[in-house]
């Protein structure tokens, strides 16, 4: 039974002499799948969710289309109860994922006629305002307020390197070309990132979305594109650019390559991703932690061109394990969960029929090993860790009372262990204050098995750098 006052089980461990320094690869990162065709319309998508969280998932990564929601204009743009708009697909994933411990990650892609003069899907809006006042629609929808549900990932736009999603890329002709897709999407993600944080200020937002390669130049009947690392570097002269972390989409350059292709910089792939993350220090001056939003391996006979099922399941370790060694890298999502029918990609770790692939198997033992949330603190510091309940929240309102037992470790050594009860959030977290002041170099391990009042439970794990 919970009690208000706070009981402790043992006495915290005192930390008398820590060891020299232990800095390291992150061995936790947030876990997820991305599969709109499963998660949200299949008549199967509550399953889906189940088998996902049995998988070793903690985030659904889902895409807010812009131009399908709001294909005609609304009356009141931020009121997300406008007949104009098409949520419920969306309302009820945002609902659903929670009761299987999953965190929501919204993509916000693709601009409506009404908005950009009746071109493609791929045009910026006229107006920026547009744009902005749909995603703070959105954000405040789901800022755990609204009766709505809670979403505090997101991100804005898909490989918006890509002319296929983002145009124009160039301007001009011939050897007069300038880039402008970089400072294009810059306009497209302060709005949608000023509307964001409007609608909730502790949602984080990433950056890019950017897809694995491009050719930086035009060419005659080739669709324009530009290399992530080159779009970057220009996406950094965007003054007054604000990111909590930049998306990327590491695939191979052919289905049937391995995660260890070598490809040319500025190309990234997952061999050139330490390249990438130490320019992207470089050019924005700041540590940027990287979420891998899109990865994955197709196989036949769906994708001809793709790998056996048993490859699929050795390219699978190697891609999760090389972003694990990653310190960077504090998400990484697969695309997709299930192959479908409505569907082209056959990436997923089932079959249409639900029988599990042999990289389901693989898949899910690592990621029950890794998943969890990553931060990096100041050495010295005792710093307020977040730990993610999304099932709690579901049944708990925030201020609730939630009772746990916590352990936490220094790098491998115990070093607390302890039983309070602490507010729930209305960010679906917890907040534990570290009961003691951070060495430079180490990395502390803080997991918690928590329960509510009626008997609901739910585990969380928070890796914490001291830098």
């Amino acid at each position: 039974m919970l009690k208000a006052a706070r009981l402790t089980l043992f006495a915290f461990v005192a930390i008398l002499a820590l060891g020299a320094g232990q800095a390291r690869a992150a061995s936790h990162m947030s876990i997820g799948f991305f599969d709109d065709p499963s998660f949200r319309w299949s008549p199967d998508r509550t399953e889906n969710l189940q088998s996902a969280a049995d998988a070793g998932a903690s985030i659904i990564h889902t895409t807010a289309q812009w131009s399908t929601i709001a294909a005609t204009k609304p009356r009141n743009a931020a009121n997300g109860d406008d007949p104009a708009y098409h949520l419920n697909d969306l309302d009820e994933l945002v609902q659903k994922a929670s009761l299987d411990g999953l965190r929501v990650m919204i993509d916000i892609v693709g601009t409506p006629k009404w908005a950009n003069g009746g071109k493609a899907p791929n045009r910026l809006p006229k107006s920026m305002s547009t744009l902005q006042t749909f995603a703070k629609m959105l954000a405040t929808r789901y800022n755990g307020a609204n009766g709505h549900g809670y979403v505090g990932l997101y991100s804005v736009w898909n490989e918006p390197n890509l002319g296929l999603f983002l145009e124009p890329q160039f301007s001009g002709k011939g050897k007069k070309f300038k880039i402008v897709g970089p400072a294009n999407y810059g306009r497209l993600f302060k709005a949608a990132y000023a509307g964001i944080k409007s609608g909730n200020h502790t949602a984080q937002v990433a950056i890019g979305e950017t897809s694995a390669r491009g050719r930086d130049k035009p060419l005659k009947h080739v669709s324009d594109s530009i290399a992530p690392g080159t779009f970057a570097r220009y996406l950094a002269k965007v003054k007054g650019l604000k990111f909590d972390a930049w998306a990327h989409h590491p695939y191979p350059t052919a289905p049937n390559l391995p995660p260890t292709q070598k490809v040319k910089y500025p190309n990234v792939t997952l061999s050139t991703m330490p390249r990438f993350e130490k320019d992207l220090r470089k050019w924005f001056h700041h540590a940027v932690p990287v979420w891998i939003t899109e990865y994955g391996h197709e196989t036949k006979p769906g994708e001809k061109h793709g790998v056996t099922n048993s490859v699929q399941a050795k390219y699978a370790r190697e891609a999760l394990t090389i972003a694990r060694k990653d310190p960077n890298v504090q998400m990484f999502i697969w695309f997709t969960f299930r192959d479908s029918h409505g569907n082209p990609w056959q990436s997923g770790l089932e079959q249409p029929s639900g029988v599990a692939k042999p990289s389901y198997a693989v898949f899910s033992a690592l990621a029950r090993l890794v998943n969890g949330v990553t931060m990096t603190v100041k050495h010295g510091t005792r710093p307020s860790v977040p730990l993610y309940l999304p099932l709690l929240s579901y049944y708990d309102p925030a201020g609730t009372g939630i009772g746990m037992t916590y352990h936490i470790y220094d790098g491998a050594t115990l070093v607390g262990i302890e039983q309070p009860v602490l507010p729930l959030r209305n960010d679906q977290s917890v907040r534990l204050p570290l009961p003691f002041a951070t060495s430079k170099g180490h990395t502390y391990t803080v997991k918690i098995d928590a329960n509510d009042i009626n008997g609901h439970v739910e585990s969380a794990t928070t890796m914490v750098t001291a830098t």
